[in-house]
């Protein structure tokens, strides 16, 4: 039961406990995005029984979501100070509960705290801490392993979608609610799978963005600085200073712009379906039509990506994905037959995979393994807000208009514009300052990495990072310099006797 964080090794095994941790991310992966999109057959009932308009239903799933987006930087403070591990337990105990209380709801502000709160806040403790492990145990076959893992939002989706239609057919919506419940404590066991990934003990050395050698890390990945003499270690449970990167800034503008509009169809298709005439178990069908074409599309996107000549081009492809999932929104906007909402939904799926597929190996590729977890949670908040306004107001103006065709209009240009401004924005921004010649004043040997280590560094406020210097016999001393006008700089280090120079 020990914490299940990071622990100092010479990298991602790529592999061995890595396909265990994989299974497992899979499967949270499927409930945290399935589970919303499958409450929204049980609407129907909670109408009718509570006597409220869409809208006001509508808010269940939107309230699950935003609890699952705007918790992230809740969920990175507690992986970094508790581990993920008892994290994950944590979460899928609270996310059953929820499921469990909704079930005795008699008004919607119940299930807006139970089914909404509870839950949600239940699935994001075990969602994002599954993805930073899952970054732990791959660096080479990572596009693949995201590829794989986002996979289980199709699965659980064209899963999901019948069993609750079924569930509601036989037990009603209260037997339901308490069954799905049940079902969300196997993220338990999700959690217990995930160990550190194996690697030698401390080492002391600094970093790459310029903080203190390592003295050893707490079990929960938490890298802890030395201490001042009679100190005690610093820690950084979020690194907010990861906002002030270009690429980040891009990344998350885009994503707010894709909430807004991505999962609006999703949610309406199956009481768009019904409205339109289908019969019931038809229109629920739907949804597993996007699921199936999404398990495959994920997989073979993230394989796709992995490629030698595309992955240094990730981002256009994510921009691709975004505008080709907005475009079949725009010209599926008349679907009215049940063949031409097949024709949707394969293409919908097709890519919508894409982009589950693409948009956590973009992230991971623009701040880089070590801040991702920070980023991964300031993106999931900014990603709240879009979800939280999104699909609400979509259901105000189907009850106000009674036509889903505008709907499809609005939510397919939000995500037509967000492929667009990824693809702009990647090329003016980020791709000209990459190629924009160095300073004079930088030694013309030093490689991008090393830049972009100082300017991390001066952008957390962080000292310089350890100079380079030539090989010495053992009893190597690595002393820090501070920066002129800096604060008082980090204790030295000396390295033990032995020690290879190159590693300190």
């Amino acid at each position: 039961m020990g914490a299940g964080g990071p622990r100092p090794g010479a990298g991602p095994p790529d592999g061995g406990w890595g396909w265990a941790v994989l299974g497992a991310c899979f499967v949270v992966t499927g409930f945290a995005y399935g589970f919303p999109k499958a409450v929204s057959v049980f609407f129907r009932a909670l109408m009718r029984d509570f006597g409220a308009g869409y809208s006001d239903t509508a808010w269940v799933s939107s309230i699950m979501l935003a609890m699952l987006y705007g918790t992230g930087p809740v969920s990175s403070i507690l992986v970094t100070r508790f581990g993920c591990r008892p994290v994950m337990l944590v979460g899928g105990l609270l996310a059953s509960a929820g499921m469990v209380l909704a079930s005795f709801a008699t008004r919607l502000v119940e299930l807006y705290l139970t089914a909404g709160v509870l839950t949600g806040l239940g699935l994001a403790l075990n969602f994002q801490p599954s993805l930073i492990m899952l970054g732990l145990y791959f660096e080479r076959r990572r596009p693949l392993a995201n590829g794989l893992a986002a996979a289980g939002s199709p699965v659980f989706l064209s899963a999901l979608s019948p069993l609750g239609q079924q569930l509601l057919e036989r037990f009603g919506w209260r037997g339901g609610f308490l069954l799905l419940g049940g079902l969300l404590l196997h993220c338990c066991a999700c959690g217990a799978v995930m160990r550190p990934p194996p690697g030698p003990g401390p080492r002391p050395r600094g970093d790459s963005a310029g903080e203190a050698p390592e003295a050893d890390t707490d079990g929960a990945g938490l890298r802890l600085r030395q201490a001042p003499p009679g100190g005690r270690p610093r820690r950084r449970l979020l690194d907010v200073a990861v906002c002030a990167d270009r690429a980040f800034a891009v990344y998350a503008v885009t994503k707010f712009l894709m909430a807004l509009g991505l999962f609006v169809p999703a949610i309406l298709l199956v009481n768009y379906a019904k409205d339109a005439g289908v019969p019931d178990a038809d229109a629920a069908f739907l949804l597993s039509i996007v699921g199936f074409v999404d398990i495959v599309a994920r997989p073979a996107c993230g394989a796709l990506a992995g490629l030698a000549r595309l992955r240094p081009h990730v981002a256009y492809l994510f921009s691709l994905a975004l505008m080709a999932n907005g475009l079949t929104d725009l010209s599926s906007a008349r679907a009215r037959s049940y063949g031409a909402l097949v024709a949707f939904c394969v293409a919908f799926g097709l890519s919508y995979g894409m982009v589950g597929a693409l948009q956590f190996e973009v992230l991971m590729a623009a701040v880089g393994a070590h801040r991702f977890p920070s980023a991964l949670g300031l993106v999931l908040l900014v990603e709240a807000v879009a979800v939280l306004i999104g699909p609400p107001s979509a259901g105000r103006l189907v009850d106000a208009l009674k036509n889903y065709e505008i709907i499809f209009y609005l939510a397919g240009s939000e995500v037509v514009l967000a492929g667009v401004f990824m693809a702009v924005a990647t090329n003016c921004c980020l791709q000209r300052s990459q190629d924009a010649p160095p300073s004079p004043g930088t030694d013309g040997g030093a490689s991008d990495t090393e830049d972009a280590e100082v300017e991390d560094a001066e952008a957390r406020g962080d000292s310089e990072p350890l100079p380079a210097c030539a090989e010495e016999p053992s009893g190597l001393e690595v002393v820090e310099v501070p920066s002129p006008g800096s604060g008082p700089s980090e204790p030295e280090v000396e390295a033990e006797p032995g020690v290879d120079p190159e590693h300190v």
